[in-house]
């Protein structure tokens, strides 16, 4: 298995695997170019979305400026706006329903690194997969961590640290983010 696949296992890899090294900057060259487009040059800019990640639906606005480790491992729905300042590490998958609102200063994290400090400094990372369900939103400066799902027809509070899944259909904040709301009618 090469790091890579490795990656996308959620298995422990190697960060500075040149393969790897090679697709970070190929993104974050296309993000350059995306966030020095005028705003109102909509046209490239979903030319350049559709470049920066494996899949994009219909209508999907993004505001910049956004960072993003790799872009190919993320799929965006149809109907979706995300705000500015977006980070995205996207080491393994990470699904973006449609319908979905995100706030600016958002971080979605697939991506973390061990606790042991000799593998932390030899580069080693993990990664855990990252799903938005459709219509959710995700209010600004909230921080979503390595392996959560987030349930259709969320709401995520401003200024959550999402640590663990949240249900479908739940009002969910707080640091760790903890649900206060579920079961609202869809």
């Amino acid at each position: 298995m090469n790091e890579r696949e490795k990656m996308l296992a959620g298995s422990e890899y190697w960060i500075n695997d040149p393969e790897l090294t090679e697709i970070r900057f190929k993104t974050r060259d296309l993000v350059d170019d995306f966030n020095e487009l005028k705003a109102r040059d909509g046209d490239a800019k979903a030319q350049l979305q559709r470049k920066i990640f494996a899949q994009v639906g219909d209508n999907v606005h993004i505001e910049k400026p956004i960072r993003v480790d790799y872009g190919c491992n993320t799929t965006i729905g149809s109907n979706v706006f995300i705000n500015f300042n977006f980070v995205l590490l996207d080491c393994c998958p990470v699904a973006i329903g449609d319908n979905v609102f995100i706030a600016p200063n958002v971080q979605v994290y697939a991506a973390s690194h061990p606790l042991d400090l000799e593998q932390r400094n030899a580069h080693i990372g993990v990664a855990a997969p990252i799903s938005i369900g459709s219509n959710v939103w995700i209010g600004g400066g909230c921080i979503i961590l390595p392996g959560v799902s987030i349930g259709d027809g969320c709401t995520i509070g401003a200024g959550s640290v999402v640590t663990k899944s949240i249900p479908a259909n739940s009002v969910a904040f707080g640091n760790p983010c903890k649900v206060h709301k579920s079961n609202l009618s869809a």
